[in-house]
């Protein structure tokens, strides 16, 4: 057994090599593999169950209020262009359609980065009243961003997956309670289904989404102490419906604007999971998102036994899966048990089930929980009630190890060389700040570290209220960090 686990398991311990723990991870637990071209990758069937669970659980989030839809992946030079802000922000990281076969295009066509300008050269056509307002749309689709940077498998690739949602709205109060009720359900999303907490708030100036009024945020905290922007939600004002033309006659017979927000949120979202959660033997994986929740595996060594344990685990899964549970058995009689144990541990199923004789002589079965190591023996006839309560267990105590560890990496800083000494140590470091755009960009250059989330309450500027780097009086304080 030891010789199967070493060529099946991971190699490299999580608390001295991240980055390699990270990839081996994900490799070797079939989430994903690179692909032929540079910077992009390829979803496993594993990791696309995955993706697709986060979809279901945020679509019948939103299911009674927002229509999906499909836009075009090409976007017309001279559409994108339209809002000069928002395609400055994007210019370095579009990829060009040039040639259509041996052609020369007249027009340039931007593979999607995003869609705002192509969807909103659209909304003037199917919005002419208050009556068609609020408009609210949603697509799930790749977006193709040309990284420069060094690329990572989920955290940050040329082409991932996302949804990204867009509305409109008659008022500006509409479009502020759409912000806030989209960010509180990337939360939710976040912290209830993948176990991972986040800190809420708004993004800087220096920070915010090319072109919007406002950015606000959920961010984590990763091991390896950067932040990762988990999904985002923006106020646009009326900056894109005033250069596209999106008008509708109100109630007292005048053309107005429309005020937008957009929102979306990423497959990287795997990736924190994965690097929040897995430990030296692979994956953990929060059981209401998990492909699979239960394993069952048939533990006997005489050929007599067989057939009654085999029928027993596939009665057991049977019982699991009428009642709800994502359970799976793994009768293959090409490996033995113990390399089953190590792969499936390797692939984060959170509950292990093992039936061998004594347990049937007992009327019992031999639970593993996948983020502890003791194995606890149940009755069968308690088994439904104890895998439920077991389940929401571990998803409650990977929250709170998370948590745990995120508080412990908040640190509170009034003095600039201080924030320097430490912009390396992986903290989220909080500090007071101006506001102002030159000073933030300047702690950037200096430190490598940038403003992660104004968070919406208790922002006010603390000790002396001046800004840690140039002493003028601060407009608050943030959490600033490195980050993916």
């Amino acid at each position: 057994m030891g010789e199967e686990k070493s060529t099946l398991g991971i190699t490299v311990k999580k608390n001295e090599n991240f980055s390699d723990w990270y990839t081996q991870v994900v490799l070797k637990s079939g989430l994903a593999d690179y692909a032929p071209v540079k910077g992009c990758m390829i979803f496993l069937p594993y990791g696309y169950a995955i993706w697709n669970n986060i979809r279901k659980v945020f679509t019948e989030m939103i299911e009674d209020e927002v229509d999906e839809v499909y836009f075009p992946i090409f976007i017309p030079k001279s559409i994108l262009e339209k809002e000069a802000e928002h395609f400055e922000g994007f210019t370095p990281e579009v990829a060009w359609v040039t040639k259509g076969g041996k052609k020369d295009l007249d027009e340039w066509l931007a593979v999607r980065p995003t869609s705002e300008t192509i969807m909103y050269s659209y909304f003037p056509k199917i919005i002419k009243s208050w009556r068609d307002l609020p408009l609210r749309i949603i697509q799930w689709v790749n977006v193709v961003r040309w990284e420069t940077k060094a690329t990572r498998l989920f955290f940050r690739s040329r082409e991932f997956l996302w949804h990204e949602g867009h509305t409109c709205h008659a008022t500006k109060e509409e479009a502020d309670e759409e912000v806030i009720k989209r960010l509180k359900q990337y939360k939710k999303l976040l912290e209830e289904y993948l176990s991972i907490p986040v800190i809420d708030g708004y993004k800087s100036e220096g920070e915010k989404f090319r072109g919007a009024l406002y950015t606000t945020t959920v961010e984590a905290m990763m091991p390896d102490g950067k932040a990762l922007q988990s999904g985002t939600s923006h106020n646009l004002g009326q900056n894109f419906s005033k250069v596209f033309g999106i008008k509708f006659m109100d109630r007292d017979e005048t053309h107005k604007y429309v005020w937008q927000t957009s929102w979306g949120l990423s497959t990287r979202v795997i990736g924190a999971m994965v690097a929040i959660h897995g430990d030296d033997n692979g994956l953990v994986i929060p059981p209401r998102i998990a492909p699979i929740q239960v394993i069952i595996i048939p533990i006997y060594y005489k050929e007599e036994h067989k057939k009654m344990i085999t029928n027993k685990v596939k009665e057991i899964e049977k019982k699991l899966k009428e009642n709800g549970i994502r359970a799976k058995s793994d009768t293959r009689e090409e490996y033995t048990p113990g390399f089953k144990f190590n792969e499936w541990e390797l692939k984060g199923i959170p509950l292990r089930i093992e039936v061998g004789p004594k347990d049937i002589e007992k009327s019992q079965v031999t639970i593993k929980r996948r983020d502890r190591t003791e194995k606890i023996a149940i009755k069968e006839v308690e088994l439904l009630t104890r895998v439920h309560e077991l389940l929401e267990d571990i998803q409650k105590s990977l929250y709170e190890k998370a948590k745990k560890f995120m508080e412990s990496r908040i640190i509170r800083i009034d003095n600039y060389e201080k924030m320097k000494e430490l912009a390396d140590k992986g903290y989220f470091i909080e500090a007071n700040h101006c506001g102002d755009v030159e000073c933030e960009k300047a702690i950037d250059d200096e430190t490598g570290l940038t403003i992660r989330v104004i968070t919406f309450e208790n922002s006010e500027p603390f000790g002396d209220k001046k800004c840690v780097r140039c002493g003028k009086p601060a407009k608050f304080k943030a959490y600033f960090a490195k980050s993916y």
